[in-house]
This record gives structure tokens, sequence and C-alpha cells, in this order.
């Protein structure tokens, strides 16, 4: 079995916790007008499809990346990447997240307006006379590069939404 193939199945089984949270950011609860003249009580945000990229990292990596999100960026057998799909003008949003600590449930995440990204994107190869923004790596398995994207230094609104699980701590009653 590839690798991705292993990392696509260890991914997929936060879907359902992913769909709950873009459940949420996706629709809201309309002005009153439209729940007593249209029969509304919900919104879905948008006419067409949402196209929505997700990718889940350990929680290791959360400490020393969970202000970056990376995306694939160059593979050696030259297929396109997920960097070069967004920059043509594909995908909606990027919702990005790391796990808890023992890989059950969703722990930190965000949602990245890929249209924000997109323009800051382009601004900046301008800005850096063709250099595209970036930290960009080789893989672990060496067959393909990633390049980390620091959200700090994009405008706000590139982070449409963004949260954390508060742990609480119980103290023992005696």
């Amino acid at each position: 079995m590839k690798d991705w193939e292993n990392d696509k199945r260890w991914s997929d089984r936060f879907l359902p916790e992913i769909k709950r949270e873009l459940g949420n950011f996706l629709m809201c609860e309309p002005k009153q007008e439209e729940d007593s003249l249209r029969n509304t009580d919900l919104i879905v945000i948008g006419f067409d499809s949402v196209r929505i990229a997700c990718r889940i990292r350990k929680h290791k990596y959360l400490s020393e990346y969970g202000d970056q999100f990376t995306i694939r960026a160059g593979r050696a057998s030259g297929n396109k990447t997920e960097l070069t799909k967004i920059v043509e003008g594909w995908g909606d949003y990027l919702f990005y997240g790391f796990c808890d600590e023992h890989e059950n449930k969703l722990f930190h995440w965000k949602i990245i307006d890929l249209k924000v990204f997109r323009l800051w994107f382009n601004r900046q190869i301008v800005r850096n006379q063709g250099v595209p923004p970036g930290d960009y790596k080789p893989n672990k398995d060496g067959k393909s590069k990633l390049a980390g994207f620091d959200v700090r230094e994009m405008p706000p609104e590139a982070v449409a939404k963004e949260y954390t699980v508060q742990t609480v701590k119980l103290r023992a009653v005696n």
C-alpha cells in the first residue's frame, strides 16, 4: 500500500468531526424576516458547491507549527500538487487541524479562506520579484516537497475560523 493511502486512511477517520465543524461554519441562522417571510430557519453559505480541502496533523507538531499550515508544493512525478491546484483557483477553504494526543479527535483547527490566501500568495510573488512565499522543505518520504505558510504573515481574514479544545483540570474534592 502506498504511503499516501495510509496517510489518507489515517486522516479520513476525522472526517465526521470535520463535517460537523464545517456545518457550523457554513450554516447560519438568518435574520428574523427570512424565517417569518420565507420559511427559513438556517441558511447555507453560497449557492454553488463549496470545495474544502482537509488536512490533519499529529498533536506532536502543534507546539511548533500551530500558526502554520503546510500543503504539498512539489512531486517527483511532476503531478499537480495541492499548491498548484489552489493557485489555479481550485478550492474555497482549507480545514487544517491537529488531532489530540491520543489521535482520537480534533484538538486545534483553523479554516483558511483560500480566496484570501490566493490573493496574498500572488501579491507576495510580485512583491518578492517572482519568488513565491512560504518555507519549502522536502517531505520525509523524499518523493515530494511541502510548503509551510505562517498565518501571522497573512491578512487576518485569511483565517476564517479557528478553534482549540479547552482542557479543564478538575480539582479533587475531599
